[in-house]
């Protein structure tokens, strides 16, 4: 069992601790900071993992009280005066005793009223909370205070992640508040001295997680991982790049009160926590997108078990992977309960740390995408950084990310509204691989997910529904509406014979530097007609087209439907076991084609009509019109499928359904 009371278990170990000089304490690195250490050595500075935090302070602000407060948090803890060198060959933190704390105070008028920063003013927030640190050298938390007029300052903050976590910028807020109160009215510090420091936990980590407890944790780890796919494929925008990148973006979003109250109504009832469920929700996305039945997602964790380990500054989060496995069968309530099962056995191993992992179980590495997991999910609970400085009115000033550490990193917190509580959301994603649009459609995948789970958990993961309401519409009835007007009474043919009549002389067909007006096309096709009609061709007579892509093609085509018949086209690409096959389905009684392709077409008892060799005659038919009764629902053509299910079959279609067909790509191409 492991002791609660980390004093206690810090007492009875040695402390590895050693100085460079008198002022400088010299200890090992925690698993965290030895990963981020190391990410900073292969990256190189970048601001990557800096946290940031800015805020507008209106009133009257006293300067010097802020800055002995910041000086007083520097003093408190050891984490704010903590440097990273390489000692030995092995990375350690070099602790200063003491250190020169000074809050920069940087004058930036403004000449107008604020009801929004001015540009300058956000370029220089900007620029200071992306300025990166170096390790070795920089202070890691520097304070910047921008003062706009005598009542509007901004107060900028950032620190590197190495020594500091979300959960850090809770006690980072508390305490400043109550220090800038104290020290503003002149009383001293009401802080009670912190029990142990960061390094103090940096020490017992390493001592904890030698021998048994590692194996019993590594053990545990090791079975529940085993197998687990390398990465989770999801429908991306574009193609993944051979070496990561960290290029982000992030769609925001609410949950309306009375859903969110639902949802936790839904976790109790379900003897689950809201995290839990909105996990379950989460998972089931993935799976629905992804096709995987086996979805791995990180979750951070704060890792502050302990009662000593609350009221400090320093990187103590950790990693858990969360496995679900899914299967369409299953329920939402099975699936939720196999979420809670694996949550509460992931807290029970929750002190080894992702970094650990990662280097015993040795997963599948790629530069491509991070190991293990590439979706993330968090629901915060950190403590509210909610300050109330005496005099002051203060805004958090919000910064949009650019950075993306993962495929897609799904963070959820409550906004405690004292009416209506409701959840939020901020979807963060990878914008080498995703578009902002379809970020934006997963987000309304979710709620509609979440909707259908309230509504009914017992329903099956693959019934549940993800389209929105407008998508089911755009589905089911946009995509849907294709009635369009049509001449419903007329043929093909008829219709050109009508344009040959208005535009005689317009170009009808074009082929290479050949072209034919509608006069000429209409003339030809008249004459092969009539030629056609003495052979036979009539309303629903089949006619194969073995031709060249020619102007005689087209002439072809259509004088089989002035004829009356319809057409089969017969590519003289395609292989002759095809053909034949088409021939001998068709049963076509005439082929029209030309003699350079006699000696590539198989063996038929069908008439053969060669538009070449048989010009002659062709040209001395009547050139009129014929009066052919074909009405829109006889056969135009007979189309074959490509056979790769069996034999080849024959589509027929009528004159209505193209004349369809051909109204509706003159309004809408494609």
């Amino acid at each position: 069992m492991v002791s609660t009371n980390l004093s206690n278990d810090l007492a009875n170990s040695s402390q590895p601790e050693s100085s460079l000089s008198e002022d400088v304490f010299v200890f090992p690195l925690s698993f965290s900071q030895q990963r981020l250490w190391l990410l900073d050595q292969i990256e190189g500075e970048n601001a990557a993992y800096n946290i940031p935090m800015a805020m507008l302070l209106t009133g009257i602000l006293n300067i010097p009280a802020l800055e002995q407060a910041f000086v007083e948090i520097v003093a408190r803890h050891e984490s704010l005066r903590t440097n990273f060198q390489v000692v030995d060959d092995v990375p350690m933190q070099l602790i200063a005793e003491a250190v020169d704390f000074q809050m920069k105070v940087v004058d930036m008028p403004v000449t107008t009223g604020l009801p929004s920063l001015p540009v300058p003013v956000e370029q220089f927030i900007t620029k200071e909370t992306q300025r990166s640190f170096n390790l070795m050298r920089d202070p890691l938390f520097r304070v910047k205070l921008l003062r706009l007029d005598a009542e509007h300052h901004v107060l900028i903050m950032t620190m590197h992640h190495i020594i500091a976590d979300g959960w850090s910028l809770g006690v980072l807020s508390r305490e400043l508040t109550e220090l800038y109160n104290a020290f503003n009215v002149g009383k001293p510090s009401p802080l009670a001295p912190l029990p142990i420091q960061y390094a103090d936990f940096a020490h017992w980590q390493q001592d904890f997680l030698a021998g048994d407890q590692l194996n019993a944790h590594l053990e545990y780890w090791q079975q529940k991982l085993a197998g687990v796919p390398s990465l989770l494929e999801l429908p991306t925008d574009r193609l993944r790049p051979s070496v990561q990148t960290l290029r982000g973006d992030t769609v925001e979003f609410q949950l309306s009160p009375e859903l969110s109250q639902n949802l936790k109504q839904l976790a109790q009832q379900s003897q689950s926590t809201l995290f839990m469920t909105l996990l379950t929700t989460f998972s089931i996305l993935l799976h629905r997108y992804s096709g995987f039945d086996d979805i791995v997602v990180g979750s951070p964790i704060a890792n502050r078990q302990r009662s000593e380990l609350e009221p400090l500054i320093g990187c103590f989060i950790n990693t858990l992977v969360l496995r679900t496995q899914l299967t369409n069968n299953l329920t939402f309530s099975d699936v939720l309960a196999q979420v809670r099962q694996t949550a509460l056995e992931a807290y029970a191993h929750q002190d080894l740390p992702f970094e650990k992992l990662v280097e015993e179980l040795k997963p599948e590495r790629s530069l491509s995408h991070s190991p293990l997991f590439q979706v993330m999910f968090v629901l915060h609970n950190t403590p509210s950084r909610h300050q109330e400085l005496d005099g002051l009115s203060l805004s958090p000033i919000k910064r949009e990310t650019s950075v993306a550490k993962f495929d897609w990193n799904l963070s959820m917190a409550e906004v405690d509204d004292a009416a209506s509580p409701y959840l939020v959301g901020r979807w963060e994603y990878n914008s080498d691989l995703f578009d902002v649009a379809t970020v934006k459609r997963a987000v309304g995948h979710f709620k509609t997910l979440l909707q259908a789970i309230v509504a009914n958990p017992d329903a099956q993961v693959a019934t549940l529904p993800l389209l929105t309401d407008v998508e089911q519409h755009q589905l089911l009835i946009d995509w849907n509406d294709t009635e369009t007007t049509y001449p419903q009474d007329k043929c093909l043919h008829q219709l050109i014979e009508a344009q040959a009549a208005r535009t005689p002389d317009a170009v009808a067909v074009v082929f290479n530097e050949d072209q034919l007006t509608y006069s000429d096309l209409n003339e030809r096709a008249n004459q092969l007609a009539a030629y056609l009609r003495s052979c036979g061709v009539g309303p629903e007579v089949l006619v194969g087209l073995y031709v060249e892509r020619s102007l005689d093609m087209v002439v072809a085509l259509l004088g089989i439907l002035k004829a009356g018949g319809a057409y089969v086209p017969l590519d003289p690409g395609y292989p002759c076991d095809r053909i034949n096959d088409i021939l001998f389905d068709a049963q076509a009684k005439i082929v029209v084609t030309q003699q350079t392709l006699l000696a590539s077409l198989p063996a038929t008892s069908a008439q053969l009509v060669c538009l070449d060799t048989d010009r002659h005659t062709i040209t001395h038919t009547d050139q009129s019109t014929l009066d052919v009764e074909v009405a829109p629902d006889n056969l135009a053509y007979v189309i074959y499928t490509s056979g790769s299910t069996g034999k080849p079959k024959g589509v027929q279609i009528c004159h209505r359904s193209l004349v369809n067909f051909l109204t509706s790509m003159q309004e809408s191409p494609g």
